[in-house]
């Protein structure tokens, strides 16, 4: 199983020159990933946890820059409020800085009033991320907006009748999608690289997995979660023991947050020890 770390950008007062120095030491702790939340501007009232972080691909460009192995993704970018000949381009441009790095984790979006202050109907973000999805992943893959009858993209929402699309990135980006609504799981089955489950017990992961590998019918599509330091009381042991039974449900990838950036990489130090032992444990 893949481990990687979710940044604490959203910690109240958080400082992006402490999450780009957390980045480096999750690479040299061995850390396979780290991934960085998407809120443009929900409500007061959810305060600094939602409203706080920081724009994620900027971000992810300097960790780029300062790293040299560890994956930059997105945990996960709400997708309809993007515009997405814009976001192919930021991605592509990521994805150049550090090839083979770069995976773009997407969701539809929660809160309405994000859509509201975007101008964007919420209920047309399904709609909006299947059509984003597929320009992007055109884009990308063929430099253009071009389909195979010669005719540019001409969608619902987004249209282009030509356009050269250059530099594209190394190669696609691998795209991760979020959510765990039957929705979300047709959408990783049909388009996605990976999926990533949010609030299941491990016994739901794995029946709703099960699903996705129906769904996918023969398509590889690599399943992770994301847990919390607070799933486990705060006790990095039992964190460790929870992480092993993701594990054992079929968890390919694991995002953990560690909580605040103050103590961060003795956590995350210790992290790594105590689930070297229960492996060890079997």
């Amino acid at each position: 199983m893949r481990l990687g770390v979710v940044l604490p950008d959203g910690a109240p007062g958080a400082d992006p020159r402490t999450v780009v120095a957390l980045a480096r030491h999750a690479e040299a702790l061995g850390y396979a990933a780290v991934w960085l939340p998407d809120h443009p501007l929900p409500p007061a009232p959810y305060g600094p946890v939602y409203g706080g972080v920081f724009e994620p691909l900027t971000l992810l460009a300097h960790i780029a820059a300062v790293t040299d192995r560890i994956t930059l993704g997105t945990s996960v970018l709400i997708l309809p409020l993007r515009d997405p000949f814009l976001l192919a381009k930021q991605t592509a441009t990521l994805e150049r800085l550090a090839p083979g790095r770069v995976v773009l984790g997407v969701g539809v979006g929660w809160e309405r009033s994000e859509f509201d202050a975007l101008r964007v109907e919420f209920g047309d973000r399904g709609a909006r991320t299947d059509e984003a999805i597929e320009l992007i992943q055109r884009l990308h893959r063929t430099g253009g907006v071009g389909g195979a009858d010669g005719t540019g993209f001409r969608g619902r929402f987004y249209a282009a009748e030509s356009g050269v699309f250059e530099p594209r990135p190394t190669a696609p980006v691998p795209l991760m999608i979020g959510g765990t609504s039957d929705a979300a799981l047709r959408r990783a089955a049909r388009v996605g690289d990976m999926w990533q489950a949010f609030g299941l017990t491990p016994d739901e992961f794995t029946a709703r997995k099960e699903t996705l590998r129906t769904l996918a019918a023969g398509r590889r599509v690599r399943a992770g979660t994301v847990i919390s330091l607070t799933d486990s009381d705060r006790e990095i042991a039992a964190l460790a023991r929870y992480a092993r039974r993701w594990e054992a449900a079929g968890a390919e990838q694991l995002g953990i947050h560690f909580g605040e950036p103050a103590g961060a990489v003795e956590r995350m130090t210790e992290f790594m020890r105590r689930y070297g032992e229960e492996g060890a444990r079997g």
